[in-house]
């Protein structure tokens, strides 16, 4: 079943350590024990976990919790002592060990938690990575998506996602992009963009610029409300991104770099710029993912490269209590579908999730309304029509991914991917949007969801 979003909005820190302890309880002494999906703003003591609630949650046990943001992570004292990070451990390049008073809170951001990709064991096998596909590809039908994109797969998910189509699990379409360290292994294989059949693809390179949104690590030219010194983090800055881009520019792939503020949203098209100058190309397609907080120069220069944005799509109405701390006047240049749009720009949506909840009907209202679950309204000049947001799911989508000619509209000779809706969007009440249910869903003419 499609796991229900509402607990993530009252869970409490005491709940985390009940959960910890009982999957301790049932781990032996010194294997880790891993959580995910944590969002410190959505508990009810209105702070973060900390390396002393996880010590009293698990003293015997190395502990690592991953917030569903996806750039920071929390570890126990025992899983720092594992990574052999203490006190007076530098931070690295493009990195974090938060510390308060010179002390370790446990939390970790951005490439810090390479530490931990290290050392902590992946023990999945490839059936089961088959049989997450399976399970991922049947919420999403749930929801009436037939077409996703994996903005930062792995040869083991192509290969998972490959399993489930050749097993007849897969309910979806995927448009695979793969993550940057991959690069030499897919060039040398004669891997590129485009290759696959209509279920399963070969999307474009993953790079990584700056930091997140919903973990207020991305970098911006004006510090976080409240954080006078704080204006997030650069990952990869232009130095180290160019070698990946080129290789993979001069190779034939489509290349997404992930940026979220207006630094780091600069720097990504600094480097587009000087990709397109150096050797010119009809259609690069160039995306970035995210692009959250714009201004009028960054959109100019989108324009006339005709990049693609790929915004969030849920975050202002799922997020809401994170969008005090960028500030309203902020607020109005990010998530900006509607500059995209008035400037000639073709934004697709996206969830990233688990960083926002993937529903389409979610991201419709969240688009249209720019109000979150409490009622607030953030940036309200970048609301889009009920028609423009479906087209930038649908039709925009399709053409982030080069397949605008076979999908993407209801169509003659177009694939036979559609979904069936409860109640006429452009009938409904903009604010219960998200209520409007899905009755089916069809990817290659057969149903693949029924209510």
């Amino acid at each position: 079943d499609l796991p229900n979003e509402q607990p993530f909005l009252h869970f409490s820190i005491k709940d985390i350590k009940d959960a910890i302890r009982q999957r301790a309880s049932q781990t032996p002494k010194g294997k880790w024990v891993e959580g995910f999906k944590y969002d410190d703003t959505k508990t009810s003591e209105g702070r973060k976990i900390n390396m002393a609630d996880l010590d009293e949650a698990a003293p015997d046990h190395p502990v690592l919790i991953t917030h569903r943001g996806g750039h920071t992570q929390y570890g126990n004292a025992l899983a720092f002592k594992l990574a052999g990070i203490n006190d007076q451990t530098p931070d690295p390049q493009g990195g974090q060990f938060e510390r308060i008073d010179g002390k370790l809170t446990g939390c970790v951001k951005e490439s810090a938690a390479d530490v931990f990709d290290a050392i902590v064991p992946n023990t999945m096998t490839r059936d089961e990575r088959r049989q997450g596909v399976k399970l991922i590809s049947a919420m999403l039908a749930k929801t009436g998506i037939t077409s996703i994109t994996d903005a930062g797969g792995s040869p083991e998910d192509l290969q998972a996602y490959q399993d489930a189509y050749e097993s007849g699990d897969l309910n979806s379409r995927i448009y695979c992009m793969i993550r940057f360290p991959h690069l030499d292994h897919m060039i040398a294989a004669g891997v590129r963009t485009g290759m696959g059949n209509d279920w399963v693809k070969i999307g474009g390179i993953k790079l990584i610029c700056d930091g997140s949104i919903s973990e207020r690590t991305a970098r911006l030219s004006q510090p976080y409300i409240g954080r006078p010194n704080d204006y997030g983090i650069m990952v990869m800055d232009d130095v180290q991104l160019y070698p990946y881009a080129k290789k993979a520019y001069d190779a034939g792939w489509q290349i997404g770099i992930h940026a979220n503020g207006d630094v780091g949203i600069d720097t990504t098209l600094k480097l587009y710029e000087r990709l397109h100058k150096e050797a010119p190309k009809k259609d690069p397609r160039f995306r970035i993912e995210h692009c959250t907080m714009i201004n009028d120069d960054l959109v100019k220069r989108m324009k006339a490269l005709g990049v693609i944005p790929t915004p969030f799509s849920t975050y202002v109405y799922f997020h809401g209590e994170k969008m005090k701390l960028y500030g309203e006047e902020r607020l109005k240049q990010m998530f900006a579908l509607r500059s995209f749009l008035d400037a000639g720009i073709r934004p697709t949506q996206a969830s990233d999730y688990p960083p926002g909840p993937f529903e389409p009907m979610m991201a419709l209202q969240s688009s249209v309304t720019r109000t979150d679950i409490k009622g607030n309204v953030w940036g309200a000049n970048q609301k889009v029509t009920v028609a423009e947001a479906i087209t930038i799911g649908t039709m925009n989508g399709a053409y982030a991914s080069y397949e605008e000619k076979i999908k993407g509209s209801l169509e003659a000779g177009k694939l036979a991917d559609l979904v069936v809706l409860g109640k006429d969007p452009f009938k409904t009440d903009p604010s219960q949007l998200i209520n409007i249910p899905i009755e089916r869903t069809m990817v290659g003419g057969k149903w693949v969801y029924e209510q």
